[in-house]
């Protein structure tokens, strides 16, 4: 029986971590409920984690290949053998070969994919295993198709938005790098060499000029260090959590990133609903997608109150991080009968509203890049035009 490490949260909001035999994923989620436990992340230790994980457009066209061929009356075993032999890329043509030799060997595609650990998104193995189950791989492949095509859609359009800002952010470094390294040290000799007084704002970018020059390997070592630090803070759930919810709190920022959640959120969920995973399982499964430990916190109560026969609307009207929008949006679809069509109207709003809010973001970037460009190198201009001036006025009263 495999084994499965799992944390899940208690009635007391107390977080329980461990180690457990399961026949499967579920199997172990249904017997941490059974213990008054919220599974919070579940992860198989069986099997090899090759350390790649598949981004959204690999799980979109695998998705999208898959369903195409079940369609048209392929096996699944023969499907997996057309789509490895059709790879480019040598490490998806490697984990494509390694679902079809276990699926050959009587595996499901679901037990397979989880026996390659991480590889690929939980979402995507929860969702194959309920196509199994339900006999509807076709829908459901075709679904999975199309939901991480919208997210890959959404994730580029964010990417693509803050393209321009960072070349800005990169060519400003390289400008003030190039005047402290080049242009200011010889400069600034010539002046010496006048024993002219110079300035406290030259005399620190000067400062700063010969410490680049002279100890460049120190700044290089601090920033690195620095990048390390703030890595393995990160990875601390104490200090990763107080990052999610500053993220949050951010102007113009936080509200993008609230709206991308809600997005995310609304998607996953209703896919995972409307194929027929209970809203307990569905919900458990959305929230490690999410992105944000805040959010994720949180959602542990929200489980709680539904496993409890509160309506998801209401429940999740207490979540700090999402779009107030959704819970009126929710109240709706529980209203009508209709709640999964409700979730991927919704998710097609807030898909809408993200890119939106993206166009506003960059719009606001952009001249806040242009005034911090100017304002350092026009500091610089002035800490070299300042002592030339008080040449030029020495030389006046002499």
């Amino acid at each position: 029986m495999p084994k499965y490490k799992f944390s899940a949260l208690g009635l007391d909001n107390r977080r329980v971590s461990g180690v457990e035999d399961a026949r499967d994923e579920g199997d172990l989620r249904r017997m941490l409920r059974g213990k008054d436990l919220v599974p919070l992340r579940v992860t198989p230790l069986d099997g090899q984690d090759i350390g790649y994980r598949m981004k959204s457009s690999e799980c979109a066209e695998f998705s999208r290949q898959l369903a195409s061929m079940l369609s048209s009356g392929i096996t699944a075993v023969r499907a997996l053998e057309i789509i490895r032999d059709s790879q480019q890329k040598a490490v998806i043509r490697g984990i494509v070969g390694k679902l079809h030799k276990d699926v050959s060997q009587g595996v499901t595609i679901s037990e397979a994919m989880r026996l390659q650990k991480r590889v690929f998104p939980e979402l995507l193995i929860n969702m194959y295993a309920s196509g199994e189950l339900s006999g509807q791989m076709e829908k459901v492949t075709s679904k999975m198709a199309s939901h991480y095509e919208k997210e890959h859609k959404l994730n580029g359009k964010v990417k693509s938005a803050m393209m321009y800002p960072s070349i800005l952010l990169v060519v400003t470094v390289l400008v003030v790098l190039l005047i402290f390294l080049v242009i200011i040290p010889p400069f600034f000799d010539t002046l010496t060499s006048f024993n002219v007084e110079l300035p406290p704002l030259t005399l620190m970018v000067l400062a700063v000029s010969t410490f680049l020059t002279e100890r460049w390997y120190v700044a290089l070592l601090t920033v690195v260090l620095f990048i390390a630090l703030c890595t393995y803070l990160l990875t601390i759930p104490k200090v990763r959590m107080a990052f999610d919810k500053v993220k949050l709190k951010v102007p113009v920022l936080g509200k993008l990133m609230k709206v991308i959640y809600t997005a995310r959120f609304s998607r996953t969920l209703a896919s995972l609903y409307s194929s027929g995973i209970s809203m307990i399982n569905a919900l458990e499964i959305t929230v490690t997608i999410i992105g944000n430990k805040y959010i994720e916190k949180q959602f542990a109560e929200v489980i709680l109150d539904v496993r409890n026969g509160e309506p998801l609307s209401s429940a999740t009207a207490q979540v700090d991080g999402m779009d107030r929008k959704l819970p009126s949006m929710m109240l709706i679809g529980e209203e009508s009968g209709r709640l999964d069509t409700m979730l991927e109207s919704t998710a097609e709003t807030f898909d809408y509203d993200a890119e939106q809010a993206t166009g506003r973001l960059v719009q606001l970037v952009e001249p806040v890049m242009l005034i911090i460009m100017a304002v350092v190198i026009g500091a610089i201009m002035m800490s070299v035009l300042m002592p030339v001036f008080s040449m030029y006025n020495n030389a006046d009263q002499l």
